[in-house]
């Protein structure tokens, strides 16, 4: 049987893997710091996947993630990355830029969520930052241009108004909720040491130690972004070979679709994103 590793899995995660995340969210999931390393020996895994990772660390930090992928997998192992794709945002927000200044006046909305994806996920300081203050407005007009670009994720703001998408989503909003909980200890932790702060450096110093903590440890910002060209080059220049584009349906790992990691129920779990795979020749 083949030996699966799925690193950073959040909700997304299958049984038949080796599941880890910073904050475990099921049984199924590991707990693990992975800027500590991969806990995991040499050439032990026959494919490596991560979705939605490596744009969280700095570029010093994804390349060494990227080599300790590159050191666990067996030769002609197969790394499969997933990212937000930084090309194909630009050309939806250059595309929504020129539709704006061309004076139609409905495409406004979608230059706003445009400049979102670009920005909020950098320069938040609070869970969810301004897309989430979009997302549960009661007056969206681009719903269905938002559900192009971010997908289910979408679909769970909108699930009280949407009972149909809420059913086919379920086990994600349960493995989810369950992840709200595991955190829940931590964030009650950070509260405490807030007041502790406030009470020695004013409120003005509360805050500060507040979106600083966010900032560092929630694992919502962004610290880097990649397109075709960027992510190509990391990955052979950490060791990778053959390293080419693919769809989301479509991968070398054998019988990928059936693990529901990209496509879960027909849909595509992140479809504003860059897939692209790696094979490791040593």
């Amino acid at each position: 049987m083949a030996k699966l590793l799925n690193v950073g899995c959040g909700a997304a995660f299958h049984p038949s893997w080796t599941n880890i995340d910073l904050v475990s969210s099921s049984p199924n999931v590991q707990s693990y710091d992975i800027r500590k390393g991969l806990p995991y020996p040499d050439s032990y895994f026959d494919a490596c996947y991560h979705s939605h990772v490596l744009e969280h660390q700095t570029q010093s930090e994804a390349e060494k993630f990227l080599a300790e992928c590159w050191r666990v997998l067996k030769p002609q192992g197969i790394l499969r990355v997933v990212v937000p794709d930084l090309e194909g945002l630009v050309r939806h927000y250059l595309q929504a830029l020129e539709n704006v200044e061309a004076g139609i006046k409905k495409e406004e909305p979608n230059y706003d969520w445009m400049m979102l994806e670009l920005y909020d996920q950098t320069v938040r300081t609070c869970s969810g930052g301004e897309m989430r203050n979009y997302l549960k407005s009661q007056d969206i007009k681009n719903k269905e241009f938002i559900l192009s670009r971010i997908g289910w994720q979408a679909e769970l703001y909108w699930k009280k108004d949407n009972q149909e998408n809420t059913q086919s989503l379920k086990t994600i909003i349960q493995k989810l909720s369950s992840k709200k909980i595991a955190r829940l200890s931590n964030k009650m932790r950070m509260l405490m040491i807030k007041k502790i702060v406030t009470l020695m450096a004013g409120q003005e110093g509360g805050q500060a130690f507040a979106e600083g903590y966010f900032r560092q440890c929630s694992g919502e910002i962004h610290r880097w972004m990649y397109d075709r060209f960027s992510l190509k080059r990391l990955l052979e220049k950490t060791g990778f070979a053959e390293v080419q584009v693919c769809s989301a349906d479509k991968s070398q790992i054998p019988e990928f679709n059936s693990y529901e990691l990209d496509i879960i129920e027909g849909k595509v779990r992140k479809p504003d994103s860059l897939f692209m795979e790696g094979i490791k020749v040593k």
